[in-house]
């Protein structure tokens, strides 16, 4: 079987190196391109860095995007130059970045996932089904837990979390975002969604949504406890996105989730 030609951008962060470790060790896959947003003289396996430009992914059929948004939306610029297949993994993102993604995929196959974890995307298909089963009284909250270099919160799967309420309800996620707390040990229900994030240690994730009447407390929740969960997951996807037409994917539809 033919190997699949892997780029990955982002290839010095933490998911970045776990990926190349993951795809090394994957028969499926060729690592050919690395990209970092900045000049670095350095080769990773056997393999030179490079910026992301239009002829360092020219040998790639698809790129896995562990970045920022910016570099994320320049990443897809190229990609759709090309016709390359995208996984992207970078969290973060706008409402107005969100809908340039989806007019991108309008061009080619792209794969977009808060969390590449088979168990997180369980417990979001839970959480949609606990919103909707659940009357007006209950209201709900997400907590996280990420290593102290993480910047961005809530994390991105936070928000996945928080997406699962908002579609158990028919709503969307923006009119429901609360207040986003930030290490704090406690923090309360309310009728929008509140989300504390707590930075601290070498801790690869966890996760937890509750839901309350006042009365009683439904929790749901993951943990992390290797980030290879995470860059399996991505390659998963990678592969799986090598197949199809067009369009803006997630987990779940790679899951079969109903």
């Amino acid at each position: 079987m033919k190997k699949i030609n892997l780029a990955i951008s982002g290839c010095l962060g933490r998911m970045g190196q776990q990926i190349i470790k993951s795809s090394r060790s994957n028969k499926s896959f060729k690592l050919v391109t690395l990209t970092e947003n900045k000049i670095v003289n350095k080769k990773i396996a056997g393999i030179k860095l490079n910026l992301n430009t239009d002829q360092a992914f020219k040998k790639a059929d698809i790129i896995i995007d562990f970045t920022v948004p910016n570099c994320t939306l320049d990443i897809l610029k190229i990609a759709s130059k090309l016709k390359k297949r995208v996984v992207i993994g970078t969290t973060g993102f706008t409402q107005k970045e969100e809908a340039l993604i989806k007019n991108f995929s309008k061009k080619i196959p792209i794969l977009k996932a808060g969390n590449m974890s088979l168990g997180v995307n369980l417990l979001m298909y839970l959480t949609e089904i606990a919103s909707k089963s659940l009357n007006e009284e209950y209201l709900s909250k997400v907590f996280e837990v990420h290593h102290k270099h993480k910047k961005d919160y809530p994390s991105g799967t936070a928000l996945m979390l928080g997406k699962g309420i908002a579609n158990g309800k028919n709503k969307n996620l923006y009119n429901l975002i609360g207040k986003k707390f930030l290490n704090k040990k406690f923090f309360p229900y309310a009728k929008k969604i509140n989300f504390n994030s707590i930075r601290k240690g070498e801790i690869v994730g966890e996760h937890e949504v509750a839901f309350s009447s006042g009365k009683e407390i439904i929790r749901l929740n993951h943990e992390a406890f290797d980030r290879a969960l995470y860059s399996d997951g991505a390659l998963t996807a990678a592969k799986w996105l090598m197949n199809k037409k067009p369009g803006l994917y997630s987990m779940r539809d790679l899951l079969n989730f109903e």
